[in-house]
C-alpha cells in the first residue's frame, strides 16, 4: 500500500549545479525539499520515483541526472545517459533529503493511455507492505505568452482543474484527464499523475485521500505543483 504520496514538478533548475549560487525558484525548491522530507520519514520499504519518458521503463535504481545534457560545463560527473528528466530530478531530490534505501525508478510514456497508468499505479501500490510515491510531473506549459508553448486559453481551466482534484483527493477525476488535452497543453505529468490516482485508489473502500499542497505557481508560464497526500 502507499504509505505517502508527493508530488513535484521537473524544471531542470531545481538542480542547484545548473544555477551556482544564483537564488532561483527558491520557495519552489524549498516546498520540493519539505515535500520529500517528509516522503522519507514515512517508513516506506521502498520508494518508488514514477515520471514521463519516451517509453514506459523500469530504469536501474542508481541511475541519476545527467546534467551535461543541459550544461556541459557543470562539473559534475556524467550522470546516466538517457535518463528522463523527470526521474533524474526525482532521484536527487531522494539523494538531497538524505534518502538511502531501496528505490524504484518507473518511467510512463507520456502516450500512455489513461487505464494503462491506472493499472501501473495499481501494481507499483503493491509493490510492497508499505511503499513511498515520489510522482514528478508539470502542469500545462502554454499559460502565457512567453511560455513554452506561447499562451492557450486552455492551460488555466485544465490546470484549475488538476489543482481541484488533487487538492480535494478525487482520484476518478485525476484519472479522467484527457491525454489529448494534455499534450495540446504540453502537460508532461499527466501520465505520471494517473500513476498516482491508480496507486492512491488501489485500496478498496479507501476514501479519497488528504492532500496537502505546499506550492502552486507558474514562474516560466508553465504550472508547479507541489503536494503531499497522506493516505488513511
Amino acid at each position: 500500500m502507499i504509505a505517502r504520496a508527493v508530488l513535484c514538478p521537473s524544471p531542470p533548475l531545481l538542480a542547484r549545479e545548473l544555477t551556482g549560487r544564483a537564488q532561483v525558484l527558491p520557495e519552489l525548491r524549498d516546498a520540493c525539499a519539505a515535500a520529500v522530507a517528509r516522503l522519507v520519514k514515512a517508513d516506506s520499504e521502498v520508494v518508488a520515483v514514477v515520471g514521463a519518458g519516451d517509453v514506459t521503463a523500469t530504469w536501474d535504481p542508481d541511475s541519476r541526472l545527467d546534467l551535461s545534457a543541459y550544461a556541459p560545463a557543470v562539473g559534475k560527473p556524467a550522470g546516466t545517459p538517457g535518463l528522463p528528466l523527470a526521474l533524474g530530478l526525482g532521484a536527487m531530490l531522494l539523494d538531497d533529503a538524505g534518502y538511502g534505501g531501496p528505490r524504484l525508478l518507473q518511467a510512463v510514456g507520456e502516450a500512455e493511455p489513461r487505464r494503462s497508468c491506472v493499472r501501473l499505479g495499481e501494481a507499483l501500490a503493491g509493490a510492497a507492505a508499505r511503499v513511498g510515491l515520489l510522482v514528478v510531473g508539470d502542469g500545462s506549459a502554454r499559460r502565457t505568452p512567453s511560455a513554452p508553448g506561447h499562451f492557450d486559453e486552455r492551460a488555466a481551466p485544465f490546470d484549475a482543474q488538476v489543482a481541484r482534484a488533487i487538492f480535494g483527493g478525487d482520484m476518478a477525476a485525476l484519472a479522467a484527464f484527457d491525454p489529448a488535452l494534455a499534450r495540446d497543453l504540453m502537460a508532461t505529468g499527466r501520465a505520471a499523475w494517473q500513476v498516482l490516482a491508480g496507486a492512491l485508489g488501489a485500496a478498496p473502500g479507501a476514501g479519497p485521500p488528504p492532500a496537502e499542497i505546499l506550492y502552486a505557481g507558474d514562474p516560466f508560464g508553465v504550472a508547479y505543483l507541489v503536494a503531499v497526500f497522506e493516505p488513511a
